[in-house]
């Protein structure tokens, strides 16, 4: 599963690319997507793909569970929804063996299948192989490349895998999870706004809305959760979040509260105002030195006094994308977000037996001091 690797002083470029677009930014057309599932009552749904460029539709009366396979033929794979929403999972565990995090994903659905299977967290069929192991992955799965779909329907699936298994995983909301939810179109690959959304009819957030499947389950994600003494957040804890005395509790249910307002009652509302903002945590970029002066770096002081508040003693975060994963402040932050250019670039960072490694795109580990 892993190799161990001793690096010491590794250095890793910044890269802030905000902007910029992956390897599978223009999908080819005829494409397929899917499957979307759609909820009209608590009985009735309709399940829809786009296959070879074509909407295919079935309808389904739901007693209990849905099972149903894609209606695309080209791919076998068995899809198991709940009649009832996703429940709000905690957002802490303690006693967790080993956690294995990676952020960033953008739709990069075969570069995260490659890495999770040389990390050993999913087998060569895409099944759970990590046993009572925590995954998480600290936001952004959504927005720019073409496989988004599959990677939020595969990370769907191994929730419940992990669950049986005795372990978990966890997906932290990012600030593009919040952009798709709320409509804000700017990153979204175009097979998705000029494929999906207009053979659909269907706008792009309305994909995603209370009323599908993956809409409501990912209205049940938490912003912030503690796995042991780590905090996990997307893009980090800023010194005004701390000010305010939010406890992680009150920070995942302030920002499912505002998903669905809309932009007027949130242009007048200080509070969304913060969350989505440049100081809250989907946003903040503080614990990294910026290459272009767009913001300021904390001291460590700082970052100490934000471990201490939270009670934990390391925070991880993706969002500011580096070189390699790596250890900031003396071990008190790891930056998780790599750019992910193609298969074989992702990494990860690796919790186990009270020390932090760098997982390689090879699934080799690097003891990260």
């Amino acid at each position: 599963m892993y190799k161990t690797l001793l690096v010491a002083g590794a250095t890793c470029l910044f890269l802030f690319s905000a902007a910029g677009m992956t390897f599978a930014q223009v999908a080819a057309d005829p494409f397929d997507d899917g499957p979307y599932v759609v909820w009209h009552d608590s009985s009735r749904v309709t399940v829809f793909y786009i296959c070879q460029g074509e909407l295919v539709s079935q309808e389904y009366n739901v007693a209990d569970t849905l099972r149903f396979t894609s209606l695309c033929g080209t791919d076998t794979s068995t899809f198991v929804v709940a009649k009832t929403a996703p429940p709000v999972e905690p957002d802490r565990f303690d006693h967790v063996p080993r956690i294995l995090a990676v952020s960033d994903v953008h739709g990069e659905y075969e570069a995260f299948v490659d890495f999770l299977q040389k990390a050993g967290a999913i087998s060569s069929d895409r099944h759970w192989s990590y046993g009572d192991g925590h995954l998480v992955i600290n936001g952004d799965i959504v927005d720019r490349g073409d496989g988004v779909t599959e990677s939020l329907w595969l990370v769907y699936r191994l929730e419940q895998e992990a669950k049986r298994a005795g372990g978990r995983v966890h997906f932290t909301l990012g600030n593009h999870e919040q952009m798709v939810l709320r409509g804000d179109n700017r990153y979204i690959n175009k097979k998705y706004l000029e494929g999906t959304a207009k053979k659909s009819r269907i706008l792009h957030q309305d994909l995603f809305g209370p009323d599908t499947e993956l809409g409501r389950w990912l209205r049940t994600k938490q912003t912030m959760i503690r796995l042991n003494d780590i905090l996990f957040v997307h893009a980090g804890t800023s010194p005004e979040l701390v000010e305010r005395g939010w406890d992680i509790e009150t920070v995942n249910s302030k920002v499912r509260k505002y998903f669905d307002w809309s932009s007027a009652q949130v242009a007048f509302s200080e509070e969304p105002r913060f969350l989505y903002g440049s100081q809250g945590p989907l946003w903040y970029r503080g614990f990294f030195k910026p290459d272009d002066g767009k913001w300021v770096q904390l001291p460590e002081a700082e970052v100490l006094e934000i471990l201490r508040c939270h009670g934990v003693s390391t925070i991880a975060v993706g969002h500011t994308l580096n070189g390699c994963v790596d250890s900031y402040y003396s071990g008190a932050i790891f930056g998780v977000g790599v750019e992910v250019k193609e298969t074989g670039t992702l990494q990860g960072l690796l919790w186990e037996d009270g020390h932090f490694y760098r997982v390689t795109p090879a699934g080799e580990r690097e003891l990260l001091k």
